[in-house]
């Protein structure tokens, strides 16, 4: 099956669900505060809140790059099945927690289980995306994402027709079982790609880890991609933390009302963008080798204008200016992969976007600490325009040194042995 022309795409359709099961089971927790609280009383506590919610982030944010390295060296369909199964056994563990510790723990036991599946799935995605099709392919899986974070904001909801524990319980089951229909369907791939040759026998997974990384960082490319993901990471993380507020005390919303157009307007702009920037980089990029870096830079350049007026006190101003960043953002998002992939060979793909994972965590929790402050102040406008100057700064980088010689990168020394093959044969 994994040898058909379509089976690709079902790959994307089967790791679209796993993203949205990813991202609404962490989410869940963070609706659901005050009905937890009823049974467990220290969840209503702030600051107790507060270290449930960073002993994920700081768990899941450190653990990226070894779940990356990890899925360098094993096959990560298993890595896939076993992810979604734990941190769904987790779920529906949490349904039966009765004190403090237990639900903690078991958040952070979410936090290693959960950082495993991003760096190999999109690097399964990646390898099954040599050709056409790779940026759409990432990015629609992206989407994923989108939609596990907007439906885990009803997670109160289904807590309030329930209860909370009957909601871990249930969103714990559908993902064990799903982790069972994967088992079935889903393929490994792993291979180089150079000058039309493929041969999964002369890059082998794995090695010296520490190697790996030396490498990786040694590439000056990388530290440009690394600057401008984690660039982007800053509104990225802050329009999801407080777009909601800046809409509430900006218009005037109830939050009730702001929280739902701020999510809805950045979700479905999103995945526009994906919708535009997948194909437009799939094509581009066979006309010019850096149409993924010029479709990337497109979706940038949107977002400044957008981080600019975003805090501006007119409604129309302010929801367009959210439309334009979702647009740009999904333009973005689906071609971050794609780019790595022309300057990083395909077995160390896994280990460097685990990288930027974890910058890309790091830099959400410095601005959210960081636009707290400036809410306190009444400047959280202001601190959206400010992400914007980065923003250039990053998209000037980007456009003057990456310069990828084709649109999949090759392990040293690869090239010149498949070469050497071809002229013998």
């Amino acid at each position: 099956m994994e040898n058909k022309k379509w089976y690709p795409w079902v790959v994307v359709g089967l790791l679209w669900i796993v993203a949205l099961l990813n991202y609404m089971d962490r989410q869940m927790l963070s609706t659901m505060q005050m009905s937890i609280g009823e049974t467990i009383s220290p969840v209503k506590d702030p600051v107790n809140f507060g270290r449930l919610m960073a002993v994920f982030l700081w768990i899941y944010c450190f653990m990226s790059p070894v779940s990356g390295a990890i899925a360098d060296r094993l096959n990560r369909k298993w890595l896939i099945v076993g992810s979604l199964g734990v941190w769904s056994a987790v779920t529906y563990l949490m349904g039966y927690c009765s004190t403090f510790d237990e639900i903690y723990w078991l958040r952070a036991l979410m936090g290693v289980s959960e950082a495993l599946y991003i760096p190999a799935a999109l690097s399964l995605i990646a390898d099954y995306f040599t050709g056409r099709g790779r940026s759409l392919a990432i990015g629609i899986h992206m989407t994923g994402l989108y939609m596990g974070q907007a439906l885990g904001g009803f997670g109160a909801t289904a807590a309030a027709s329930f209860s909370w524990q009957a909601t871990f319980h249930w969103f714990g089951i559908i993902g064990v079982a799903y982790a069972v229909v994967l088992m079935a369907v889903l393929r490994e791939k792993r291979h180089a790609v150079v000058q039309g040759h493929t041969d999964s026998k002369k890059v082998a997974s794995g090695g010296n880890m520490i190697k790996t990384f030396a490498m990786i960082f040694s590439n000056v490319a990388f530290w440009v991609i690394l600057f401008f993901f984690a660039s982007s990471s800053l509104p990225g993380w802050a329009i999801k933390n407080w777009l909601p507020t800046l809409f509430t005390e900006t218009l005037g919303y109830e939050p009730s009302k702001a929280g739902p157009i701020a999510t809805i307007t950045i979700a479905v702009a999103s995945f526009i963008g994906v919708m535009i920037g997948g194909p437009l980089s799939d094509k581009w990029v066979l006309r010019n080798v850096r149409g993924r870096i010029y479709t990337s830079a497109i979706g940038l350049g949107m977002m400044v204008p957008a981080l600019i007026f975003i805090g501006i006190h007119n409604v129309w101003a302010a929801v367009a200016a959210a439309l334009l960043f979702g647009v740009g953002y999904g333009m973005f998002d689906a071609n971050n992969m794609p780019i790595l992939c022309q300057f990083v060979p395909a077995h160390q793909r896994a280990s460097a976007y685990g990288i930027m994972n974890m910058t890309g965590v790091l830099a959400g929790a410095v601005v959210t600490s960081v636009l707290g402050s400036l809410v306190a102040d009444g400047k959280l406008g202001l601190g959206f325009a400010l992400m914007g100057g980065i923003l250039i700064v990053a998209l000037v980088l980007q456009l003057t040194v990456l310069r990828p010689k084709s649109d999949d990168a090759t392990a040293p020394g690869l090239q010149e042995e498949l070469e050497a093959e071809t002229i013998n044969e």
